[in-house]
């Protein structure tokens, strides 16, 4: 065998290895990922791209990358450290502050679970006609279905996930195929630009779809879920997170593929047809068969809402776990945790069904992400700050370079919270 033919044979046995060592890694990512098309997402971006166009696709752009920064400093946080971002927060805060930010982030998840309590809800409605106050109420047996995935074998849950996930993101192909959008302007979308920025619409819009892709909860899940045996050596730890950011990559480009197609899908479909205020995902799915030509659009997306809101469903409920034990030690048991979050979050769904109407939910969900977004802050800041902690963090401490863009990004949102809390 020739020497050229040896280095080849080398190089495939070895991406082979490679190949089956991420698998055994894949998981964790997309875990996280499917808080990146819950209902939330759906209704900014769908509201975003009826009122403005592609204009903002720049902005879902810039949220997601921002959101793979983040992620992968809080999975690097995890697997260097043995600790979740919430147990440091916990270790290395006073008790007041401590205290403060995990009722902070009690609220965002209460705020999450209930863009998936409205989503699931409304898709109920679209698909099965059930009334939507009943399908508000029926979601407190899915929690109850998520507890019992959650103590099955975390493999198992990862399989439901892909199913989901696959689910979501092959309704959104069909719905771009049928929809065929004007990808020169989707394009043109994608360049950064703040002229729709200016009017408070826009600028409210652009931070839902902020609080909606980097969720505040997802980064105290993730640095929890990728920590590796504590007998594990340093060697093992850079193997480690060298396999989960690539897990990470690839989940955040399949999230971003569907945040985007959303947003094309409400442009092409409605914002080119002179519909630009679609005030609620029913008017979404009732508008989608005339203007696609199709029977085939509305199911498709009411299928789609249904699985993203199942699927989110479970990165809020490990997620609460984490951050109760991680903040305060308590060990509680996880059917009284799920149903009193999930309790919490049918209350303003219920009260806006009945005082307001149905038609007040899509408001509703909008307002969910921007007060995710407002939680926002209070979990990038000590996960920068810890990150760039050098007795922390070892070899792995953030760069000059990787802190001061970290930094700037909380200084980003910040100002855009800012904005838009003086507006409302």
């Amino acid at each position: 065998m020739t020497e050229l033919a040896l280095r080849l044979v080398n190089a495939h046995a070895a991406s082979r290895s490679w190949l089956r060592r991420l698998r055994t890694f894949i998981g964790p990512g997309f875990l996280i990922a499917v808080g990146y098309m819950d209902p939330g997402n759906w209704a900014t971006d769908m509201a975003a791209g009826s009122a403005l166009g592609y204009s903002l696709l720049w902005v879902v752009l810039a949220a997601n990358i921002a959101a793979l920064f983040m992620q992968y400093l809080s999975a690097k946080l995890g697997v260097v450290t043995g600790h979740d971002l919430a147990q440091l927060c916990r270790m290395r805060s006073s008790r007041a502050v401590n205290l403060i930010n995990w009722i902070g982030c009690e609220l965002a998840i209460c705020a999450c679970d209930l863009a998936e309590v409205i989503g699931s809800a409304i898709a109920l409605n679209l698909l099965f006609g059930l009334p939507v106050l009943y399908g508000v109420v029926l979601t407190v047996a899915d929690a109850l279905l998520v507890l019992w995935l959650t103590q099955r074998d975390m493999k198992r849950l990862e399989k439901l996930v892909y199913v989901l996930v696959g689910t979501v993101a092959f309704a959104f192909l069909g719905e771009l195929i049928l929809a065929r959008p004007d990808w020169l302007a989707v394009a043109g979308g994608a360049v950064p630009s703040l002229t729709p920025l200016g009017t408070s619409t826009g600028m409210l819009l652009a931070v839902g779809i902020v609080g909606a892709t980097v969720m505040p909860h997802n980064l105290y899940l993730h640095s929890s879920i990728v920590r590796g045996p504590k007998s594990e050596n340093a060697r093992g730890r850079a193997t480690r997170l060298g396999f989960v950011t690539w897990d990470l990559i690839l989940a955040l480009m399949l999230a971003f593929a569907v945040n985007a197609s959303m947003l094309i899908l409400a442009a092409s479909a409605f914002h080119e047809n002179g519909i630009t205020h679609i005030a609620t995902l029913e008017d979404a799915h009732r508008l989608l068969q005339p203007l696609l030509g199709s029977a085939l659009a509305p199911i498709l997306f009411g299928v789609a809402l249904l699985a993203a809101g199942q699927s989110a469903t479970l990165t809020a409920t490990l997620a609460g776990q984490t951050i109760m034990q991680g903040f305060l030690g308590w060990q509680v048991s996880a059917a009284l945790r799920r149903v009193l979050t999930r309790l919490i979050a049918i209350v303003p769904a219920l009260l806006a069904v009945l005082f307001f109407g149905e038609q007040a939910l899509g408001r509703l969900l909008i307002l969910s992400q921007v007060a995710l977004s407002l939680q926002l802050p209070f979990a990038i800041a000590p996960l920068v700050r810890f990150t760039s902690n050098k007795q922390l963090m070892g070899a792995q401490v953030n760069a000059t370079w990787l802190s001061v863009l970290a930094w700037l990004i909380v200084g980003c949102v910040v100002a855009g919270n800012a904005v838009v809390l003086w507006q409302m």
